[in-house]
């Protein structure tokens, strides 16, 4: 689906919003009282309304009817109930491949939002709902959005666009993990070491210390669910991809509404074969 004005004002609204709401103890005063927890909730509150916001938008754009809204519902139900097969072990999440190809087909406004609400529903599914909770709607957001950015989403087929998303899907589990991290390091470690945050420290020494951060506790991570990503995106790609088109142009996603007045069918038809008949 394509990105008209609205949308995209809507999305760079709430990605600038997301911007602020990860990075801002990078810049505060060490007498801040940073805690990411304090301010969860009102991420949270702030959030609800801005995703409504994009798929309003969305539909004001592009002429969207119910049946998209109800295939978002259907995929995030989906993508939710992934999440528990991999428990969290070792970054094993299998529900990001999904939501790499589903951002490829819905474009990047519906992909946004899907990832989101996917985020909201497997963590109310797993008992995952926290001060992280928030943040992680908004690194899927970003994550499954940016699979709609990609090039080529009416041309690109076959293998080239498998291995386009393979690609992009292991480089974004790795961000995604980046991202994530900054939520908790500001407040997780205090200053106990060297990898802590300092608050009023510089912007680069503190960014120096939050790369030492990422490596020591979480690339295994995110090397976990780079590599599910990539083995479930190979082999299940394809098929995936073929079933979602299919479900969007059932689902008439874009096609132009049309009304006539009683009759004008009939008239048309017997047009038709008067032309026949000559």
């Amino acid at each position: 689906m394509r990105l008209g004005p609205r949308s995209t004002a809507a999305l760079v609204l709430v990605t600038a919003v997301g911007v602020v709401a990860f990075g801002w103890p990078l810049l505060a005063a060490e007498n801040s009282g940073l805690a990411h927890s304090g301010d969860a909730p009102w991420l949270f509150a702030l959030l609800l309304p801005l995703l409504v916001a994009v798929v309003v938008a969305t539909i004001a754009d592009t002429g969207l009817g119910a049946k998209p809204v109800a295939m978002l519902g259907v995929l995030a139900a989906v993508g939710a109930a992934l999440r528990p097969l991999g428990a969290g072990t070792a970054g094993l999440e299998p529900m990001f491949f999904l939501m790499v190809l589903s951002g490829r087909v819905l474009g990047p406004g519906f992909g946004f939002v899907l990832g989101s609400i996917t985020m909201f529903a497997s963590a109310l599914l797993t008992g995952g709902v926290g001060p992280w909770m928030p943040f992680q709607m908004l690194s899927m957001g970003w994550f499954t959005m940016g699979a709609g950015l990609l090039p080529g989403p009416e041309r690109m087929r076959g293998r080239a666009e498998v291995l386009m998303l393979t690609l992009y899907g292991a480089v974004a589990a790795f961000a995604y993990g980046t991202v994530m991290n900054l939520q908790g390091w500001t407040y997780l470690l205090g200053g106990a070491s060297g990898i802590s945050f300092h608050p009023g420290d510089p912007l680069h020494e503190n960014l120096t210390r939050f790369l030492a951060y990422v490596v020591a506790t979480s690339l295994g991570w995110d090397l976990g669910r780079a590599v599910i990503t990539i083995v479930l995106t190979v082999t299940l790609g394809p098929t995936v991809l073929k079933a979602l088109r299919r479900a969007t142009r059932r689902a008439a996603f874009e096609a132009p509404v049309a009304f006539e007045a009683p009759g004008a069918t009939e008239l048309r038809k017997e047009a038709h074969r008067d032309q026949a008949v000559r």
